[in-house]
């Protein structure tokens, strides 16, 4: 008697059991990984809007200029569309700094020999990234040009068209690698789910037999995946945090180009995206074992 007991014990677990761990498990891996890719993607923006950031042209000055004359070329610059917005867009150089920091860098004082410093006063000034086409910077260059005062303005197109080439080329295969990940993570989760509810295929028709409707066999179902949604979006969110908490650590200039919102917003969203996952695909695994036959079923 106790044998036959154990025995249907045994054998209503073997039929009506989930695996909740390897579930888990196997949803966590796959939103760590949208996660890692996720701040790789962060991360690149990030970077992409410091280097634009710094794309800068020289704007070299007429000698003799009285600091009047200087002050109304600035007020001119800022007055331009062109210019980036913020308190340090323009930077004043005078000749005596350019001439130091040049014998810093080479170590040769071309003063002695020519006798006197042949630099100008300049402005640096940071040009906003909706200008920053080797097309739109020429115009940029001609228009500032035309302003009273302004001897030359200079810039290194190739320098600019290979960063702008540069920032496409990886975006767009960042983007690539993340859409392509993003799908096969996806059908991996899904059919992760899809597995574990075959083992409760029989427990879903015998309710649907003694006579529950679609909506109550499948609620307790949808609930478990919103849980195994969550669980598995704060497990990938932590294992994430930890990541670039150590990544910061070894490589200290991640701290320049961290951006805390958007990590935190990707971290919300992998909690979200795990419930919307785990929730659209048991909704439609339950669903086809819902729509099969006993000898399907088999």
């Amino acid at each position: 008697m106790t044998s036959e007991i154990t025995k249907n014990k045994f054998r209503k677990k073997k039929l009506g059991s989930y695996p909740f761990v390897s579930v888990v498990f196997s949803i966590t891996l796959a939103l760590f990984v949208i996660g890692v890719f996720g701040a790789l993607v962060i991360y690149s923006k990030e970077l992409e809007r410091t280097v634009r950031e710094n794309i800068k042209v020289q704007v070299y000055l007429k000698n003799q200029l009285t600091p009047e004359q200087t002050k109304q070329i600035e007020k001119a610059l800022t007055a331009k569309s062109f210019v980036s917005k913020g308190g340090d867009a323009i930077k004043f150089i005078s000749k005596e700094e350019a001439a130091k920091k040049f014998i810093q860098e080479t170590g040769e004082d071309f003063k002695k020999f020519l006798g006197e410093n042949p630099l100008r006063n300049a402005f640096l000034v940071r040009i906003d990234p909706a200008f920053q086409d080797t097309t739109l910077l020429k115009k940029v260059k001609k228009e500032a040009e035309q302003i009273a005062g302004v001897f030359q303005v200079d810039y290194v197109p190739l320098v600019v068209s290979s960063i702008n080439q540069n920032i496409t080329k990886i975006g767009l295969i960042v983007m690539a690698l993340v859409s392509l990940l993003l799908v096969t993570i996806v059908l991996l989760i899904n059919n992760t789910i899809r597995l574990a509810l075959f083992s409760q295929r029989f427990l879903i028709r015998s309710m649907q037999l003694v006579g529950a409707n679609r909506w109550f066999i499948q609620k307790p179902f949808l609930l478990r995946a919103v849980l195994h949604g969550i669980i598995a979006g704060l497990v990938a969110s932590g294992l994430l945090m930890v990541l670039l908490s150590l990544a910061t650590r070894r490589i200290e200039e991640l701290t320049l180009i961290q951006n805390t919102d958007r990590l935190f917003l990707l971290m919300s969203s992998l909690i979200l995206m795990g419930m919307v996952v785990a929730v659209t695909s048991t909704y439609r695994a339950v669903a086809k074992y819902l729509n099969l036959s006993l000898d399907e079923l088999y």
